[in-house]
C-alpha cells in the first residue's frame, strides 16, 4: 500500500519523534489528560468481591476493547479501596507488570470498570484527543515509549508517572484523529486476521506433531502389523510382538539438587545445571545456570552423562505440559528434575519419544505440591505400563519421528517467520500513521 506524505512538516523537538505534519499541535500529555489509578479491596472481606463491577488488572489486558474482567468487586468493595469507577471509553494502561519488559498493554473499556493498583486510566479532553487515536499512538511507538517511560532503578518493571505525564504528543485535529484510527482499525484488522491464520496453522502443526509421535511409539510404523490387547485401557492395542512393561522395570532414576547458594565457589563455573526452565526443546546442550567443577568434586552435585533423558517431576509447568529432553553434554540437575536412564534393551532416544508420546498419561499422575505447584506421584508414574518394541524397531521409529518432525518443524518455522513479518508490518504501519509519516485521510 503506497500512501502519500503530508505536504508540509515541522520539527517536533523530540529526537525519537522527528518531524510531524505542520498543522499538528504538540502538547504534553498532562495538558489534556486526567490520570486515575486503582487499588485492591481487602481479600479478607468476602462482601467486597464477586459483585457487578469488573475489576481490571494486567491479566485482563489481552484485547484492545475491555468488556469485562476475570474478577469483579461490589459497590462496597469499590468504596473501601483506593480504586474508583472508570467511565467507559477511557484509555486503560498497564503501568506496573513484568509484561512491561517488552510491551505496554493499552485498551479501551467498553463498560464502566474499576482498576487494580498496577493500572491507570487516562481520560482525554474531548476537544483535544480521542482514546482510539492514543491507543494506536502507544502501540505504534511501543519500543521507544518503553525506554522513555521506564522507572529508573525499579526492581519491578514499571512506568514512571512523571515521565508519562511530561511526554510531548503530536496531535492532529479531532476529525483527522478519527480518520487515522478508522484506517488503522481496518488495516490492522486485516493483518490480525492473517496472523490468526498462521497461529491456527502453528496449533495444527503442533497437534500433528504430537499425534505423529504418539502413534509411532504406541502403534509402530507398520499399519498391517498384527495387534493384541495391551491390557491397559488407555493404551489399547499394540503390535503383537511388542512387550508392555511398567516404566520402573525399563529405567533407573537419578535425582538432582541445588548446591548451597551461600558457597560462591560452587557457582558460575563451566558445568551446566539444568532446571525446569531449561527444558524447552527436545535436545539440551546448555543451561541458564552453571556450577563449578568443585561443586561436583565435593559431592554437592552429581554429573550426569551425555544422552540422559530429563523430565520435570515438580513445578507449575506440569499444569499444562510434560517436558522431556535429551542431554547433549554432561550436566547436573536440580531437585525438580529426574534423570531417566534406560536399562538394557531400551534405546535412550526411543525412551524420550515414548515419554513425549504418552505425556498425557503421565500428567494423569499428578498431585498438588502446594501454592498451585504440581508434582508427579512417583510410584504411580513408574508403575505406568508402556509399550516396548524390539531394539531394531525402536531405532526405526526414532528415525521416522526425527524425519517427520523435521518436516513439520520446518513448516512451523515458516509460519513463525510469517507471523514475525506481519507483526513488524503492523507496527510500522501504525507508527507511520500516528506520527504523520503517511497521510491516510483519503484512505480512511
Amino acid at each position: 500500500m503506497n500512501l502519500p506524505r503530508y505536504a508540509e512538516y515541522k520539527d517536533s523537538g523530540v529526537a525519537w519523534l522527528g518531524e510531524v505534519p505542520a498543522h499538528w499541535v504538540l502538547l504534553k500529555l498532562k495538558a489534556f489528560t486526567r490520570f486515575r489509578g486503582g487499588g485492591t479491596p481487602s481479600r479478607d472481606n468476602l462482601s467486597f468481591w464477586n459483585g457487578d463491577i469488573p475489576w481490571v488488572s494486567p491479566k485482563d489486558m489481552k484485547f484492545e476493547r475491555i468488556k469485562g474482567a476475570e474478577e469483579s468487586i461490589t459497590e462496597e468493595g469499590l468504596s473501601s479501596s483506593s480504586s474508583s469507577l472508570v467511565d467507559s471509553g477511557r484509555l486503560l494502561m498497564v503501568v506496573r507488570s513484568g509484561i512491561l519488559k517488552h510491551t505496554i498493554p493499552v485498551a479501551i473499556n467498553d463498560v464502566p470498570v474499576a482498576l487494580n493498583q498496577d493500572m491507570k486510566a487516562l481520560s482525554f479532553s474531548e476537544q483535544v484527543a480521542t482514546s482510539e487515536f492514543f491507543l494506536r499512538w502507544v502501540q505504534g511507538l511501543n519500543e521507544v515509549l518503553l525506554l522513555a517511560w521506564a522507572k529508573q532503578g525499579a526492581t519491578v518493571e514499571s512506568i514512571e508517572h512523571s515521565y508519562l505525564a511530561e511526554t510531548l504528543v503530536p496531535l492532529p485535529p479531532l476529525a483527522e484523529q478519527s480518520a487515522i484510527a478508522a484506517f488503522l482499525d481496518r488495516e490492522t484488522g486485516k493483518i490480525d486476521a492473517l496472523i490468526a491464520e498462521q497461529e491456527k496453522l502453528l496449533t495444527l502443526l503442533a497437534e500433528k506433531r504430537q499425534a505423529t509421535i504418539s502413534h509411532a511409539v504406541t502403534r509402530g510404523l507398520n499399519p498391517n502389523a498384527p495387534m493384541k490387547d495391551s491390557g491397559v485401557p488407555w493404551l489399547g492395542e499394540v503390535p503383537t510382538h511388542w512387550d508392555v512393561t511398567p516404566l520402573k522395570y525399563l529405567v533407573s532414576l537419578k535425582s538432582g539438587g541445588t548446591p548451597s547458594k551461600e558457597n560462591l565457589d560452587y557457582w558460575d563455573g563451566e558445568v551446566p545445571w539444568a532446571s525446569a526452565r531449561d527444558l524447552k526443546s527436545d535436545m539440551l546442550g546448555d543451561t541458564t545456570e552453571h556450577l563449578t567443577a568443585l561443586a561436583v568434586a565435593s559431592g554437592a552435585a552429581t554429573l550426569l552423562p551425555v544422552g540422559v533423558v530429563l523430565v520435570v517431576v515438580r513445578g507449575m509447568i506440569l499444569a499444562r505440559m510434560f517436558p522431556v529432553t535429551e542431554t547433549l553434554v554432561p550436566m547436573a540437575i536440580n531437585q525438580d528434575l529426574k534423570a531417566v536412564l534406560p536399562k538394557v534393551g531400551l534405546n535412550g532416544s526411543f525412551l524420550a519419544w515414548l515419554l513425549r508420546g504418552t505425556a498425557d498419561e503421565s500428567l494423569q499422575r499428578l498431585d498438588e505440591a502446594g501454592h498451585g505447584t504440581k508434582a508427579l506421584r512417583m510410584e504411580a508414574w513408574t508403575s505406568m505400563y508402556l509399550p516396548v518394541p524390539p531394539e531394531a524397531e525402536q531405532r526405526e521409529i526414532v528415525a521416522f519421528i526425527v524425519k517427520r518432525n523435521g518436516e513439520l518443524d520446518s513448516l512451523a518455522r515458516e509460519a513463525e517467520r510469517a507471523i514475525a513479518l506481519l507483526k513488524e508490518r503492523r507496527s510500522a504501519l501504525v507508527a507511520a500513521a500516528v506520527t504523520g509519516k503517511i497521510d491516510v485521510r483519503q484512505a480512511a
